[in-house]
């Protein structure tokens, strides 16, 4: 979608309210800079984005990571899809490789800690808008080279042996797929993991999409056949 007169049009996703806040305020304070809306989460994000497409969709949405109901993650993969025109800038508090390659795949246009000034931000957006490539912060493009290198060796040492594939789940999703096996619903394992039945959902979700699969049966199936565990 091309900006209409020269204006920026911004969306912010955070689940702290004083940090939406104060970056709308920042981000309107800039001359042709206007934040369309804010939300909590991933879920809320995509509801106002079909209300905006009416009139003007956001140039930029500027993304968390950690937010309940929907991550930002989750949030960016199904925005890709239905809002293509929209570019994505993750802005955040992680730089946990994990975190970074997630969002990475699911097509983040940008990665951004919170701690950077409002001018790094806004030369971001820009960089984004006149297609300068993927804006990150220095840390964060240190580890995506390093994550874009390790995966070209282990690329390598397959193509010559056979290397078992172990799908990269952490400790806390494979507790959480075992129970799954046992035949736990989302409650009771929330109950015997102590946490809540939204961080079991977002497990089994980063389960499922690393496993590529999208039921409980495929992803009992896989794990039974490959002994995932």
């Amino acid at each position: 979608m091309s900006k209409r007169n020269e204006m920026t049009y911004i969306a912010i996703v955070d689940d702290k309210k004083s940090l939406r806040t104060a970056l709308m305020e920042k981000l309107n304070a800039f001359e042709n800079y206007e934040v369309l809306f804010t939300a909590e989460n991933g879920e809320d994000f995509l509801m106002k984005m079909m209300e905006a497409r009416k009139s003007v969709e956001p140039d930029v949405v500027l993304m968390d990571i950690d937010m309940p109901i929907m991550n930002g993650i989750e949030a960016v993969a199904k925005g890709k899809d239905r809002y293509p025109n929209s570019r994505y800038l993750m802005l955040t508090i992680f730089d946990e490789d994990e975190k970074i390659f997630s969002a990475i795949k699911a097509g983040a246009d940008g990665y951004l800690l919170k701690d950077e000034p409002i001018e790094k931000i806004k030369e971001a957006i820009v960089s984004l808008l006149n297609n300068e490539g993927a804006p990150m912060s220095p840390s964060i493009a240190r580890k995506a080279l390093k994550l874009l290198m390790n995966a070209s060796i282990e690329i390598d040492k397959k193509s010559t042996e056979e290397v078992p594939y172990h799908y990269n789940l952490t400790p806390r999703e494979k507790d959480v797929l075992e129970l799954l096996v046992e035949g736990l619903e989302y409650k009771e394992i929330a109950q015997k993991m102590d946490t809540s039945p939204n961080t079991v959902r977002n497990h089994i979700a980063n389960i499922y999409k690393k496993l590529h699969v999208t039921s409980k049966a495929q992803a009992i199936r896989l794990f039974t056949k490959n002994g995932l565990c």
